[in-house]
């Protein structure tokens, strides 16, 4: 980790070579803050020119040399200096020396920290520039700049920009880089929102978390924990950027280290206007623009940590008992200032209102804050809160993956409402896994409508994870009959029916109920938080086996996502993860979806009941790929760790336990499976899973045991891929290649592009037998498909790929590329009869007529 690859900044690298490649460009300076990669940037340009075609000369100012004449350039000058020689003598006769190195190449020099060249050095990197040289230069932002220096760009002889801090795919790509490997996206969301886009400090981040034991690997990924160790060398590196402070600027970053965001004004009555002003002028804090607000921010995430860490307790207290003051003295007009003032009270010994914290807790959890939703809700239970505050924190650590925990606060807060039964449920079935819970319910007889709806409710969703379908739909039907129902009751109750819908092959009546569950969330979510996961099943279901891909993008690009992966919901982390691989792979893009499994494996890991439906996902992604060992292993460990609470998946698993075995080459144990499965949906009404089980069998290459029940299923299935499935079987079964290749175009039109190879490759095997022309059409539709895609290997892909040897594959290529069978037996040492043969045996084995039909052919086979 002491040295990694260069990553991001191509528009930047970009820049600084152009500076030197184009005749109209004189150079570059880049300005930032400290450790934002200047350096790195620089380094990673010079080292892109060529010594032949240019005269490096490399040069880092520093503070050591800054008062030494000509010290800052001293590595690129002769050792021997003249004497005698005037000031101006001296600059003649530094430049005539790097111009006679030179020769006739032309100088280019890279100057790290310029803003700290001593004024000989200055002068003189001024005249070379005058007379042609080109600087590429990089100085740290709010640093007294040499005058002649800063003329270069005042002057308009080379241009100066600021070096933007790195994006947030920048800082993942880094972080990939520092650990060696792929970072879960949460922990990666998290790491790079507080290193602020800071290449050094990320770095200082990611050592100290991995030293700490904060940063472990988990599944291939590395998770954090969302601890931050602050080793002495992070904190010496911010302490470098924020110290020597007067006491009012002090007083300012401590305030918005404490309150960010503060309001301009808010900050203002808090502290001395020039004290303020002195602050940002240092780079300290920024004003950003909210809408008609001014807020005040650090100006680096860290900046917060050292300073919250460095402030005595006892000013510390009284600076958040004074935030909290100045908002509530302003009415507390911001949606947030209940969740700022009710955090500051508690960390500043102030907060008694229990009522106050279980609010604000409320506004972390419909965030998804996870940590700080407990620390909220713990401080409400400690305060005398009652049932209600444990209440919500059961239900905050059940969503932070500790549901012994929340047993523990739920046993020791005793309550004989049905609230109290509920929420134990909800903990032992969703956090434990104990199916019994179930039972426990159904006994239960609440003597208010209200209370028995809300029982019953939890019941039908206990049953559909145990997959006593029947019982659900009852229970869920008859809450929804009941008048007396609340919001949150009916909310579980719709969930249930839309994945029963869903699974059975209603997409529009499932997205109806979900949309009624979506608008009605804040009720729900403040009453029954667990709705969250009924939700999210029901949801994933419906545009999972509807394959909507739109859908999916939709709800990756909603603010759900972001959240549930930043805010430590680990459920919800692992659900979005899980389409993410779902759209992938229905895309093609193989290495993206099992990227996206593991990462869903990596959130679900603390889980103990959900984390197995990952791994299946996983198997299930290996096995298209064709990596047979880890399909393997994933299939192991999702058995291992799959329990009785989520039996209706098992559309899933049987998928991912056929396809393994269809990769391990076991095609008839496969079908066995795919068909037992498809009988299973059809016996529980999931027509949606039936349809997927029975398409598998078709890309298994068993058209004839699936296409009459899928075209029954017609009138059944609804969504706008269930047709072109239903297409494909017959045009398999009846072993029509014109019906393949037009429903391959349809596929890969909607973006179903793993479809669409394998139906262009029942195209191309028939018309290959056949050798019908219109091979050659199919051929190149698939390789443009497969172009777009990663590596698969399914059976329909395998059947178009026979063996060819080393020699013929040598052959064809050369063949294929326009070379003449003399040529080709010149380079391969061959007699042209021999190239012949080779040739002919090619064009057997791929069931083409001539060398025209060679490249699209030979694109169709790995390389």
């Amino acid at each position: 980790m002491e040295h990694w690859e260069f990553v991001g900044r191509a528009d930047e690298l970009a820049r600084l070579t152009s500076a030197v490649t184009i005749d109209s460009d004189r150079g570059l300076i880049l300005s930032g803050a400290a450790g934002i990669g200047k350096s790195r940037l620089l380094h990673q340009a010079v080292s892109m020119l060529p010594a032949e075609q240019y005269s490096v000369h490399c040069a880092s100012a520093n503070i050591a040399s800054s008062g030494l004449p000509f010290g800052g350039l001293a590595q690129i000058l002769p050792p021997d200096v003249p004497a005698g020689l005037s000031s101006a003598g001296l600059l003649r006769w530094a430049v005539d020396g790097l111009q006679t190195a030179a020769g006739d190449r032309p100088i280019v020099l890279a100057i790290d920290d310029a803003h700290l060249l001593d004024p000989p050095s200055a002068a003189l990197t001024h005249l070379l520039v005058r007379e042609g040289a080109t600087l590429l230069g990089a100085l740290r932002i709010a640093e007294p700049v040499p005058t002649p220096i800063s003329a270069l760009w005042t002057e308009g002889l080379l241009s100066h920009a600021e070096l933007a801090p790195l994006t947030d795919e920048e800082s993942r790509e880094l972080l990939i880089a520092l650990v060696g490997g792929p970072v879960e996206a949460g922990s990666a969301q998290r790491l790079a929102r507080l290193g602020g886009g800071n290449p050094l400090l990320l770095r200082e981040l990611v050592l100290a978390a991995v030293g700490g034991g904060e940063l472990v690997q988990t599944y291939g990924f590395w998770r954090w924990t969302g601890r931050l160790t602050l080793a002495p060398s992070l904190a010496d590196l911010v302490d470098a950027r924020i110290g020597g402070l007067t006491a009012g600027v002090r007083d300012v970053l401590e305030l918005v280290s404490f309150g960010e965001p503060l309001g301009l004004a808010l900050l203002l009555g808090g502290a001395e206007p020039r004290d303020v002003e002195d602050a940002e002028e240092r780079g300290l804090i920024r004003v950003v623009a909210d809408e008609r607000r001014r807020d005040v921010r650090l100006a680096h995430p860290l900046y917060g940590e050292v300073v919250r860490r460095r402030c005595p307790v006892t000013r510390s207290r009284r600076l958040l008992a004074g935030l909290a003051d100045l908002v509530e003295g302003t009415g507390a007009r911001r949606h947030d200032d209940l969740l700022r003032i009710a955090v500051w009270r508690l960390d500043s010994g102030t907060a008694q209102d229990a009522g106050l914290l279980i609010g604000a807790a409320r506004q972390a959890f419909d965030r998804f804050d996870i940590g700080l939703a407990l620390r909220l809700a713990e401080a409400a239970y400690d305060a005398g809160g009652g049932f209600p505050a444990a209440e919500l924190l059961a239900a905050v650590l059940l969503f932070a993956d500790q549901p012994d925990d929340a047993l523990t606060v739920l046993d020791a807060t005793p309550d004989d409402s049905a609230r109290a039964l509920t929420s134990r449920a909800t903990v032992e079935f969703l956090g434990l896994g104990r199916t019994d819970a179930a039972d426990t319910l159904a006994v239960a007889k609440p003597d208010e409508p209200a209370e028995a709806a809300r029982v019953r409710a939890l019941e039908a969703f206990l049953r559909l994870q145990l997959d006593e379908l029947g019982a659900a739909r009852a229970l869920a039907r008859g809450v929804l009959d009941e008048p007396a129902a609340s919001t949150a009751t009916r909310a579980l109750a719709r969930c249930v029916l839309a994945f029963l819908a869903a699974a059975g092959g209603d997409p529009g009546g499932s997205a109806e109920l979900i949309a009624a569950v979506v608008a009605d969330t804040a009720a729900w979510r403040r009453e029954t938080p667990a709705v969250q996961y009924a939700l999210q099943m029901a949801e994933g279901t419906m545009v999972s086996v509807s394959l909507d891909l739109s859908a999916i993008d939709r709800i990756l690009a909603a603010e759900f996502a972001r959240l549930a992966q930043a805010g430590g919901f680990g459920f919800g982390s692992g659900w979005v993860s899980l389409l993410q691989a779902r759209a992938a792979l229905l895309r093609g893009r193989t290495d993206e979806a099992l990227r996206a499994t593991e990462q869903a494996c990596a959130a679900l890991a603390p889980a103990r009941v959900y984390d197995g439906g990952a791994h299946f996902a996983r198997a299930n992604v290996a096995a298209l790929l064709g990596q047979v060992s880890l399909a393997v292993d994933a299939l192991a460990t999702a058995e291992s760790a799959a329990g009785g609470a989520v039996g209706l998946f098992y559309p899933w698993w049987e998928q991912a336990r056929a396809w393994t075995l269809a990769c391990r080459g076991e095609i008839a144990p496969a079908v066995q499976v795919l068909r037992g499965s498809a009988s299973r949906a059809r016996a529980d009404g999931f027509h949606a899973h039936e349809l997927l089980a029975l398409y598998d069998l078709v890309r298994l290459g068993r058209p004839e045991l699936a296409a009459d029940r899928m075209a029954a299923l017609g009138s059944t299935v609804g969504g706008a891929a269930a047709p072109l499935l239903i297409r494909h079987a017959r045009a398999c079964a009846d072993e029509a290649p014109e019906d393949l290749f037009a429903v391959a175009r349809e596929f890969a039109v909607l973006g179903y592009q793993l479809f669409a190879a394998e139906a262009a490759a029942g195209a191309v095997r028939i018309f290959r037998q056949a050798r019908d022309p219109r091979a050659l059409a199919a051929s190149t539709l698939m390789a443009d498909v497969l172009g777009r895609c990663g590596t698969m290997r399914t059976p329909a892909l395998l059947a178009i790929q026979p063996a060819l040897t080393v020699r013929e594959r040598q052959v064809a290529e050369l063949a294929a590329e326009g070379v003449r069978s003399r040529e080709i037996a010149d380079r391969l040492y061959l007699s042209p009869r021999t190239v012949e043969n080779h040739l002919q045996r090619v064009y057997t084995k791929l069931g083409v007529n001539g060398r025209v039909e060679l490249a699209p052919a030979l694109r169709l086979f790995p390389q």
